[in-house]
Formats: structure tokens, C-alpha cells, sequence
């Protein structure tokens, strides 16, 4: 099993202002399918996210991939881990204003010793023809396309997508989810994706279902 997600548990706050996020969830991907984490706001998907891509640490329960214990590893491991090892995808593009597109994918290549070939991924993304304009220049979805470029240039074993077509119309957010499905099938990554947004778990190949804790 490529990762597996045990008994995770995750709390906020102290005494009785504590509010526990996840209780003890468990479940399995293997490499190459996509995965929907599903649920209302508040449910502990972004969080659970996190705890997946080593930002964030549980309470208790692990996170492994490839049979390896992320609490294991020491912080360097982890940073140099994320760095090779894991794309992210957010709501928010955070593109470098003053960097085209070419430029904005080539920041993650530096971070990879197995890059993509940026040309290739440029079509791929459908944009090949606007690489030299500069962010401000973009419809919303070709930054998105873009910073779906940067996670993925790294040919990351995972890209983790917390809610990537929040901030898109509904026409925009059909063309960057199945722009993430062709980059799926293309590169063979791993997709975990945060959502509340019951219609993409046609998508999916396995969908997880949160619900907010109730104490």
C-alpha cells in the first residue's frame, strides 16, 4: 500500500474550548489513484491535508508513505521530503508577480532532481502560448493551470489540491478538474484532494468521507 493514513487524531485549543477535528480516521491509497477528501466546512479536511503533506502533526495515529513514517523523520528529512516528494495545489494561486509563466513553473523544477520537461507540461496545461505573460496577464483558471504547473514539474509522487477550484466559476472548475485527471493518467501521480463539493467524486477513485466532530 503506497499511503496509509491510521488512526489519526487532531484536537485545537485547551480545556473545555478543545474542539477534536479528527477522530481516529483511517484509510489506504495506492500510487497513481485519486483520492477525494470530502466533507462540509469544518470537518477536518485541510487539516487532515496538512498532516498528510508534513506540515501539520497529529496527535496521535501515523502517516505513512511508501512504509514510511512521517513522524519519524527527522525535520530536514521531512523538509527535503516535501520538497522532491509533494506538490501542492491551493484555493489561493500565489504566483511571483513579476515572474511569466515559464518562469513561475521552472521555481518548482529547481526544487527536483527528476524534473518535468517544462515545454511538454507547458501544452499539456494548454499554456504554451501565453508562457511569457506575466500573472496580472491570466484569467483566474490559467493561474490555476499555472500553479498546477508548479506543483507538478516536480513529478511529485503526490500533489495535494485543498479546495483548487474554490475560487473558480463552475465552467473554470470542470476545465481544472479534468485538466487534474489528464495530469493523473499523464504522469501516474498520486492526487489527494480536499473538497466540498459533492460532484467530484466522479473523478475519484476513492472518495473519503469527512463530518464535522461533534463533542
Amino acid at each position: 500500500m503506497f499511503l496509509e493514513i491510521h488512526d489519526l487524531k487532531k484536537g485545537f485549543g485547551q480545556g473545555e474550548s478543545r474542539v477534536e477535528v479528527l477522530k481516529g480516521i483511517s484509510f489506504e491509497v495506492e500510487r497513481g489513484e485519486i483520492c477525494v477528501l470530502l466533507g462540509p466546512s469544518g470537518s477536518g479536511k485541510s487539516t487532515l491535508l496538512n498532516i498528510i503533506g508534513g506540515i501539520d502533526g497529529a496527535d496521535s495515529g501515523y502517516v505513512a508513505i511508501d512504509g514510511e513514517r512521517t513522524a519519524d523523520m527527522k525535520e530536514k528529512v521531512l523538509t527535503a521530503y516535501r520538497r522532491r516528494h509533494l506538490g501542492y495545489v491551493f484555493q489561493m494561486y500565489n504566483l511571483i508577480p513579476n515572474l511569466n509563466v515559464k518562469e513561475n513553473i521552472e521555481v518548482g523544477a529547481y526544487l527536483s532532481d527528476k524534473p518535468l520537461e517544462i515545454d511538454d507540461l507547458l501544452k499539456t496545461l494548454g499554456l504554451y502560448e501565453h508562457r511569457h505573460k506575466l500573472p496580472n496577464q491570466l484569467s483566474g483558471g490559467q493561474q490555476q493551470r499555472t500553479a498546477i504547473g508548479r506543483a507538478i514539474v516536480k513529478n511529485p509522487d503526490i500533489l495535494l489540491c485543498d479546495e483548487p477550484t474554490g475560487a473558480l466559476d463552475y465552467n473554470t472548475s470542470k476545465e481544472i478538474l479534468q485538466l487534474i485527471e489528464e495530469v493523473n493518467q499523464k504522469y501516474g501521480n498520486t492526487v489527494i484532494m480536499v473538497t466540498h463539493n459533492d460532484a467530484i467524486k466522479q473523478m475519484a477513485d476513492r472518495v473519503i468521507r469527512l463530518k464535522v466532530c461533534r463533542s
